[in-house]
């Protein structure tokens, strides 16, 4: 975030506690009124003392003593902190001195902020302004690590150059991300306009709702790094419009280094996700897909799903495709049901006349456990793997 950002932000958040013109949106005021205090209070709590006045003081010290005085001087603020008020704040003076012991001075959110912004290039801490920022800012940080330099980007430099080059050129390209979809070391994302890199997962941990999670080490392609949790990389790339996945090097058609004009055996595999409203679906939306194969093209095969049970009656979304050449299109779509029958999707749905239907083509499994099997038919080393339900991925028999 930008200084210039800041200091908007931070006159955006004195105006609150001016006095207000509307009774409109006073819900809205009165939460940031009270987030403002608890920052006087955690100020108090950690120094023994309310904030002051005076030249000598932390430029947030006296962003506190100007936003308290101006808390006093409004009934309805005192009224609305006053339940809150443990340590007596509001109750006058002889709790908060100037600097020197004189009156203090009142300066104006003007002067504030003309020292923020001589002073916005002298740490990082005044810079980010953490002591001023919302709720929901504070708790978007706490999602995601504070990022440092990366003392060996050296190491990680010609890789963020490599994939800019492949995608470029067309070998990796970029695909939304998903709710939930998943993580794995070695893969690049974008997000916030950056390169991202996952350099290391750490142990799983069980997050506080019970689903597991993980430490991370990522390095930014603007050589900084953040050991956040998997999940909160999943969230930021998800909320970020822009977030991207960064596929895997395109190592052209299976088996063959192109597609010839006319070939029968050509054809795409294909994974969808259903946007099915069933309350078992809506659950796992993530993890359950339809794997397939097809020689035409993919729009046309899904053109009716709505209305088709074979795709639970339901609009689709392509989440991943990968082009075939040389190969019998049916004999790799069994392979591929068989190799992830042990995740295949138990679920019977009515059809429009209202008889059951159990589609055999969707599996409970990740995006990035079909990305590895379609790895292995290339690299030949699936006729000895399994697929293991309770790791979430293939295995070696």
């Amino acid at each position: 975030m930008s200084s210039d950002m800041d200091l908007d932000a931070l006159a955006d958040e004195l105006a609150d506690f001016a006095a207000p013109d509307k009774k409109t949106g006073r819900t809205a005021r009165e939460e940031r009124i009270v987030a403002g205090f608890e920052d006087i209070q955690r100020f108090v709590a950690q120094h023994g003392r309310a904030p002051r006045h005076g030249a000598d003081g932390d430029i947030f010290e006296r962003l506190y003593a100007v936003r308290l005085e101006r808390l006093r001087a409004q009934d309805d603020c005192r009224a609305l902190l006053a339940p809150l008020d443990h340590q007596g704040l509001l109750q006058g003076d002889p709790y908060v001195q100037a600097a020197d012991g004189a009156a203090p001075d009142d300066p104006d959110d003007d002067a504030l902020l003309a020292d923020l912004a001589g002073m916005a290039d002298a740490t990082q801490e005044i810079t980010t302004l953490r002591h001023v920022r919302s709720h929901a800012s504070v708790q978007a940080a706490e999602e995601v690590a504070e990022r440092e330099p990366c003392a060996d980007f050296e190491r990680f430099a010609p890789l963020f150059e490599q994939v800019q080059q492949e995608l470029k050129s067309g070998v990796r390209q970029t695909r939304p991300f998903v709710r939930d979809a998943s993580i794995e070391a070695g893969q690049f994302f974008i997000l916030g306009g950056q390169t991202v890199y996952v350099a290391e997962v750490g142990e799983t941990l069980k997050a506080p709702n019970g689903e597991n999670d993980a430490r991370l080490r990522v390095v930014y392609s603007n050589a900084t790094e953040s050991n956040l949790l998997r999940r909160s990389l999943q969230r930021a790339l998800y909320k970020d419009d822009a977030g991207r996945r960064i596929t895997d090097p395109d190592a052209g058609p299976l088996f063959a280094d192109a597609i010839d004009e006319g070939d029968s055996e050509s054809g795409t595999i294909y994974v969808l996700r259903s946007l099915s409203s069933n309350p078992y679906v809506a659950e796992h939306r993530a993890l359950i897909h339809k794997i397939g194969v097809t020689g035409g093209k993919v729009a046309a095969r899904i053109a009716g799903a709505a209305h088709d049970a074979t795709y639970l009656l339901a609009d689709v979304e392509v989440v991943a495709t990968y082009k075939l050449a040389g190969i019998r299109r049916t004999g790799l779509e069994a392979l591929l049901h068989r190799i992830f029958a042990p995740a295949q999707l138990d679920l019977a749905i009515a059809d429009r006349f209202g008889h059951p239907v159990k589609p055999c083509e969707w599996f409970l499994v990740p995006l990035q456990a079909i990305d590895q099997a379609v790895a292995c038919i290339r690299d030949g080393s699936i006729t000895r793997m399994r697929y293991d339900p309770q790791r979430a991925m293939l295995v070696d028999r």
